[in-house]
């Protein structure tokens, strides 16, 4: 695990072990891993409602860096009945910016905030 995504995951999960409410453990995810990892250059989570995705929480909620990004990984939100209820974009101007700890990271990340959306 990269140092900067290690310590991006902890104040997460503080964050959502706290129970601080839903909107205040995305907006922690996504503020973390943009300001502690270099590399991250734009977060967002998408909840699905119905058929629509919404954004419920942006590290810019103006620029998602669609088309100025280089790397990008997705990763489902899913509850505790394993149905997938969203979605984490993790995005990078860098070409090859992430590698396997960032996943399996990053997928830790997801997997506790479908936990707490569940809970919630």
């Amino acid at each position: 695990m990269s140092i900067p995504t290690d310590v991006a995951s902890l104040q997460i999960m503080a964050h959502v072990y706290k129970k601080e409410g839903l909107q205040s453990i995305f907006n922690k995810t996504v503020e973390s891993l943009v300001a502690e990892v270099p590399y991250i250059n734009w977060v967002g989570i998408y909840m699905y409602e119905n058929l629509d995705h919404k954004l419920v929480a942006a590290s810019n909620m103006e620029d998602d860096l669609r088309w100025e990004c280089n790397g990008e990984l997705k990763f489902p939100i899913k509850n505790s009945s394993n149905k997938e209820i969203g979605m984490m974009i993790v995005r990078s101007r860098q070409p090859i910016a992430f590698d396997v700890t960032d996943v399996s990271t990053l997928e830790t990340i997801a997997e506790a905030i479908g936990q707490e959306s569940f809970a919630n």
